[in-house]
């Protein structure tokens, strides 16, 4: 009996690094006014391959598609986006716009695992629809930087930007970009001819060496961008400066797909190997409308958990509540436990856990293994007498205290 290859069994520790993580983000996307949805772990195939693509690497050779006993075609979803368009598609929110959603769970791809890249992955994400502004591309950025700074790794990483025009500046670009690769047809690598027929912008994205060298000589999009456009990416990159947040443009940052437009953005770090994407983004206004919705225009970010938490300082994905271990001494002292366990628990902050199993100073170890705060040995003899020894596990201090007085120590 083994994990299936590309997954991961999360023991307490890992879980408590994810649970703190999750948390962290849900209090980030909810004070920007963020509201949770959950979509299905699986979707109609179609729902996946008409917005990533047909040719796109995740559809053709990473998606987990099969066939359900309807005989109809399903997969697990790779990514979060299409789930939440299909969601306001068949549920009407058109009627709710604008809305800013923010989500997190598993998702799946099958391709080689390595580090910060496995089969089930978790990814947080937000997106907003229904606002045509660059002022929503500029709060996205900002809830991730915010994020990364809340977990204290902002300086490890670092933003690019890119910007991909309008629909205009695109069908442009695309033709003085075809020009150009044809130049080079017979050196491209075998995916970027096909590229080349279908999404010439991805093949800027190529991680072939051949096509990378081609690349550098590629003509820039910036060259192609209408009046509009460049008022659009002026206006963010003065508001990413006037917000402190530190970038770089990169000519290099693409979108293939033609519902892309205006933004795209990566925050990125070198302390993953090769897997240094950390948070992920851009502006989709034609995606809704792609999918057989009505134009609905749309920005949002997706980000691996694993990798934030491989980043993270641990220190403070670790941040719990502090620990009162209750030490039963005997029978009478079991019961007195479960009793004053509840009250303070109900009462006071802590967490509180009943130590069982073994003698009372095997019971104290295992205490000082779960790094209680404070430990309490209950007996008959503190029952009848109605007070409590407190011992401070980092001092070994010990106070005798009432229970009034022991419970108004923890409410503090």
């Amino acid at each position: 009996m083994q994990r299936v290859r590309g997954t991961q069994d999360w023991l307490e520790t890992e879980s408590s690094y994810f649970r703190n993580m999750e948390r962290a983000f849900f209090d980030k996307a909810q004070k920007y006014g963020f509201g949770e949805i959950r979509t299905p772990i699986f979707e109609h195939s179609e729902v996946f391959h008409r917005t990533l693509g047909e040719t796109s690497d995740v559809v053709s050779k990473e998606t987990y598609t099969f066939q359900d006993r309807s005989n109809e075609s399903l997969t697990l979803r790779p990514e979060g986006t299409a789930g939440i368009a299909r969601a306001f598609i068949s549920e009407g929110l058109a009627q709710k716009i604008p809305l800013k959603l923010y989500y997190c769970g598993p998702m799946f791809r099958y391709e080689r695992p390595q580090k910060g890249r496995l089969r089930q992955f978790h990814q947080i994400g937000v997106e907003v629809l229904g606002i045509e502004s660059y002022l929503m591309d500029i709060e996205c950025l900002q809830l991730g930087y915010e994020l990364l700074k809340t977990i204290g790794i902002q300086q490890k990483c670092h933003l690019q930007i890119n910007t991909l025009g309008d629909l205009e500046s695109r069908a442009k670009y695309r033709e003085t970009l075809v020009a150009f690769y044809e130049k080079y047809k017979n050196d491209l690598s075998a995916d970027s001819k096909v590229r080349l027929e279908k999404n010439p912008l991805r093949i800027l994205d190529s991680k072939d060496d051949v096509d990378k060298k081609i690349n550098q000589t590629a003509p820039q999009l910036i060259t192609s961008l209408n009046d509009s456009s460049k008022k659009y990416f002026d206006s963010l990159v003065a508001a990413l400066n006037t917000l402190n947040i530190p970038f770089e443009v990169s000519s290099q940052l693409v979108r293939g797909l033609d519902y892309y437009m205006h933004t795209v953005f990566e925050f990125v770090t070198t302390e993953l190997g090769s897997q240094g994407t950390v948070i992920a983004g851009g502006r989709y206004d034609g995606l809704i409308e792609t999918m057989g919705g009505p134009r609905t225009p749309g920005v949002g970010w997706a980000a691996g958990v694993e990798r934030l938490v491989e980043l993270a300082d641990k220190s403070i994905l670790t941040k719990e509540s502090p620990l009162i271990a209750l030490v039963p001494a005997d029978e009478v002292g079991e019961v007195e436990s479960l009793r004053l366990a509840q009250q303070l628990r109900s009462e006071t902050t802590y967490r509180v856990e009943i130590i069982y199993g073994g003698n009372v100073g095997k019971k104290m170890k295992k205490a000082s293994n779960k790094n209680a705060h404070y430990a309490m040995i209950i007996g008959s003899q503190e029952v009848e007498k109605k007070e409590f020894g407190v011992k401070t596990m980092a001092t070994g201090e010990q106070v005798t205290m009432s229970l009034s007085a022991l419970l108004n120590k923890f409410r503090a």
